[in-house]
């Protein structure tokens, strides 16, 4: 069956829509001879995700260094909590490794956060917001991409929690891995619409221009 996908997807849409979440294995490293191991584990995979999330800052003007790494296989999501690590240098390594594709979305502002707890130079980074416009779709936020190629919803309840705090909840670690995780999910999708071309784009409802007020209709 043909799927329809939208080149604008309907944010009234999305809170009806079932909620998904990662059910892999989600694993928390808090040392650096478990981001060794994490590294050494996630550079044998055909393919990561990746995603990043920093304690919200509420006074203006000010940003605090990115808290959390979460790079995921299909079934195994590692969190790298780097308020208490730091950049070792085997997360260094995963950075720049040039072999296994990493894929997320606005690397870029990642990339960025990372660059400013230790310079590396990017490698395997593959940015879905750049590759869905080849197909048509404009949308560019995680949730909203997802809705239109699954039918389902990313939770984003946790985004402005404390990334900082002294253990993760549940809660935290089932959203940061569910956004690295999903990234996968929609760079594969991606892939088999691009090559089967199984699918129909329906272009959103641009509302009407209203028509220019005559001032002189109103004397």
């Amino acid at each position: 069956m043909t799927k329809v996908i939208y080149n604008k997807f309907d944010k009234k849409l999305i809170s009806a829509l079932p909620t998904v979440s990662f059910t892999g294995r989600i694993i928390v490293v808090i040392t650096e001879s478990e981001a060794r191991k994490a590294v050494d584990f996630l550079l044998k995979s055909p393919i990561l995700g990746l995603d990043t999330e920093t304690r919200p800052c509420f006074k203006r003007g000010r940003q605090n260094v990115v808290s959390l790494l979460q790079v995921s296989t299909p079934q195994v999501c590692f969190l790298f909590r780097l308020n208490l690590i730091g950049m070792p240098s085997d997360i260094i390594r995963l950075l720049e490794d040039t072999k296994v594709p990493k894929v997320g979305l606005s690397l870029h502002d990642d990339v960025l956060s990372l660059s400013r707890r230790a310079a590396f130079t990017p490698g395997g980074f593959i940015d879905i917001q750049h590759l869905v416009k080849g197909i048509g779709i404009e949308d560019m936020s995680l949730q909203k991409l997802y809705a239109n190629l699954f039918g389902q919803k990313i939770s984003k309840s946790q985004q402005l929690s404390n990334w900082e705090a002294d253990v993760l909840s549940e809660r935290q670690k089932q959203y940061a891995a569910t956004d690295a995780w999903a990234c996968i999910m929609i760079y594969n999708e991606y892939l088999r619409l691009l090559e089967t071309h199984d699918y129909t784009l329906k272009l959103a409802e641009v509302p009407p221009t209203p028509s220019p007020v005559n001032e002189e209709n109103l004397s």
